[in-house]
């Protein structure tokens, strides 16, 4: 029944993307001065946010983990982490490609792309901590202690290009920054299938590191025989 509702609800958000990637391409007129490399901005803005909810959950799972000792906060914690480093790097890749277009560049150490990429390899470093700790339970506190650090950086990168005037444009959807609404109306739209893909991506990777864990369970036993 689960793999049932995770292979429906990835097919829905399949369906709703190609739905909007029609929308985008046929109904809606390119922007007045970025032309059409100014539809990127359908995947770049929703894959960041989706990518710091990724992070919220797993700040929330890892508390959660440090208050009760439970393995499946563990589980969600480091779940979620992953699918939000995925969604982080389709927000660095796709505004790299923006940037190629508009400013002639790939990259620029501008405030917000320099903090999103430390905070893309501070959690990148927590699945590296993972790696490196055999013990579960000594490896799912010290991931959780990571994961709880790492957070404070998010809310730096959300707010870095109110705080730092640099080469980043201002935001489009709060402060000074203003988008058409029927951009506004799609930019929303499009983030329902993200958020979709990310809660199957998680779900996934849950079911996995259960497994995982129960194997790793059985080994420890063995050798101990």
């Amino acid at each position: 029944m689960r793999e049932k509702i995770l292979y429906a609800l990835g097919a829905l958000a399949a369906l709703l993307l190609a739905r909007n990637i029609w929308v985008m391409l046929t109904g809606l007129p390119d922007e007045a001065f970025q032309g059409a490399i100014f539809r990127i901005i359908f995947f770049h803005v929703p894959a960041a946010f989706t990518c710091f909810l990724c992070f919220f959950v797993a700040l929330v799972a890892s508390i959660s983990y440090l208050k009760s000792g439970k393995m499946q906060w563990d589980s969600l914690a480091v779940s979620a982490t992953e699918a939000g480093l995925a969604f982080g790097a389709a927000n660095l890749v796709s505004g790299m490609i923006w940037a190629r277009i508009i400013w002639g560049i790939w990259w620029t150490w501008d405030w917000r792309l320099t903090s999103m990429l430390v905070c893309w390899l501070l959690y990148a470093g927590y699945l590296v901590l993972r790696r490196a700790v055999e013990e579960p339970a000594q490896r799912a506190r010290l991931s959780a202690v990571l994961s709880i650090l790492s957070f404070a950086v998010v809310p730096f990168v959300f707010f870095s290009i109110k705080w730092f005037r640099t080469q980043h444009p201002q935001p489009v959807l709060y402060g000074e920054g203003k988008m058409d609404a029927a951009y506004r109306a799609m930019l929303y739209l499009n983030w329902v299938p993200l958020l979709m893909l990310a809660a199957v991506l998680i779900a996934i990777r849950i079911g996995q590191e259960n497994r995982r864990r129960e194997l790793d369970a059985l080994r420890r036993e063995a050798h101990s025989i």
